[in-house]
């Protein structure tokens, strides 16, 4: 048996050098209780101190991460725009995509110690500057080269600040900062791509009013990380930069294994939602409205949260297969979707999808955490994170490649969802055979 006991969701996106410890070994009548703790943050820290201040903390946590992800999604109903505008094929799109993947993995590989040397409000408040800069350079565009550029500045930022932030509404409240953890990613990308998607189509300035409105809401928060965040302790600065490791433990390397094409289809599949599920929508329902576009990704992020959350006190192994069984039914609704040309089927299959996308990561990392000691886990951390964003990443750029070269979106969409479905039903009976 992998993990008997329940287990707390964890954040989505970030926490990759975390959980330090995962399941209380506790006995004469200790509560058995996991902790997950931000092994890139534990550096002494002045927690808050009243039950209004933890609120505060714990509520300004959850919503930078939100803006942070809204901030990452708010261009996804926008690249059909910028192609037809920039006469860009939709690689180049998918491309500038990808780069915020590769950007947010080198952040969290690299970058998610800096608050034990420069503290957490200063890493904070820098990694808030850093969006700001973005949204100011997808606002000043006039190619795809500074949506490029503005995706890495916000890949390297978010990376730097998401194991913090994690760290921040757990301690703020046990309970429930494991829930917004995992939460909070999800209602980021939804609220980020439904809003962009509601100003291009009802609002003057469609390239520009939606970044003006999230560096606006990025400014208040940096305010209030100042006024609430308080300074910590800091160790002196090493003159050698942290080289991250990556590896699996003998003890999880066949579940490793077993579970990383499951990893790897259900970040393939959001990372083809974010890219090129607008599209798709266009094509299915034949209208030029935008804000619909944004539906899709929004049900996708919104249902794997929710299933994240719901399901929280199932086992690991139970979780992956979930996970995988909803992600083989909605990659199916998804091919008779497009066959059928069903707008109505591809929300459902969205639905469906999410919770594949959400159960399918987290049974894994439920899984592989109670079989790494404490200084294993941060390397087989990231060797899950590394599978997920290259699933993320790689499928955005072969589908944008793919319909770049000139085949259809649907003959893109039905192919890609094969090709997932086979690497998920291998998955699925490799763990059945193995739970047998």
């Amino acid at each position: 048996m992998l993990l008997q006991q329940p287990y707390r969701p964890v954040c989505l996106y970030g926490l990759i050098a975390a959980m330090k410890t995962v399941e209380g070994g506790a006995s004469d009548g200790q509560a058995k209780r996991g902790r997950v703790e931000a092994d890139a943050c534990a550096v002494p820290y002045a927690r808050p101190d009243s039950p209004r201040r933890r609120l505060a903390t714990l509520v300004l946590a959850g919503s930078v991460v939100v803006a942070f992800l809204a901030a990452a999604n708010a261009t996804s109903p926008l690249y059909q725009r910028y192609e037809a505008a920039w006469h860009a094929s939709p690689l180049i799109g998918t491309i500038a995509f990808a780069s915020y993947a590769v950007a947010v993995l080198v952040g969290l590989l690299w970058l998610s110690r800096l608050p034990t040397v420069f503290g957490r409000r200063r890493v904070l408040f820098t990694a808030i500057c850093g969006q700001i800069i973005a949204l100011s350079l997808f606002a000043i565009a006039g190619s795809f080269s500074l949506i490029v550029v503005g995706r890495i500045v916000q890949g390297l930022a978010s990376g730097a600040a998401f194991g913090a932030l994690s760290a921040m509404m757990i301690e703020a409240d046990a309970e429930r900062g494991t829930i917004a953890s995992a939460a909070s990613p999800g209602a980021g990308s939804g609220a980020g791509a439904l809003l962009s998607g509601l100003v291009v189509q009802f609002l003057p300035g469609p390239t520009h009013t939606v970044y003006l409105i999230l560096t606006a809401v990025l400014a208040a928060q940096a305010l209030i990380v100042l006024r609430i965040v308080p300074e910590d302790s800091r160790r002196p600065a090493s003159p050698n930069v942290p080289r991250p490791r990556v590896a699996a433990p003998a003890p999880a390397r066949a579940v490793f294994f077993a579970a990383a094409p499951v990893v790897f289809a259900v970040w393939g599949l959001s990372g083809f939602y974010a890219a090129l599920s607008p599209a798709v929508y266009t094509t299915l329902s034949g209208s030029g409205a935008v804000w619909p576009t944004a539906l899709p990704l929004f049900i996708l992020v919104g249902s794997g949260s929710l299933s994240t959350v719901v399901l929280r006190r199932v086992a690991g192994p139970a979780l992956t297969v979930t996970g995988a069984v909803s992600t083989l039914v909605g990659l199916g609704v998804t091919v008779a979707a497009v066959e059928l040309g069903s707008i109505g089927l591809y929300l459902a299959a969205s639905a469906v999808a999410g919770v594949g996308f959400g159960t399918g990561f987290q049974g894994p990392i439920r899984s592989l955490v109670p079989l790494a000691t404490d200084d294993e886990r941060p390397a087989l951390l990231s060797a899950v994170f590394i599978v997920a964003y290259g699933g993320l990443g790689i499928t955005a750029v072969v589908a944008g490649a793919l319909v770049s070269a000139g085949a259809s979106l649907a003959a893109v969409t039905v192919e890609l969802a094969i090709a997932l479905a086979v690497l998920t039903s291998i998955a699925l009976c490799t763990m059945l055979r193995a739970g047998r």
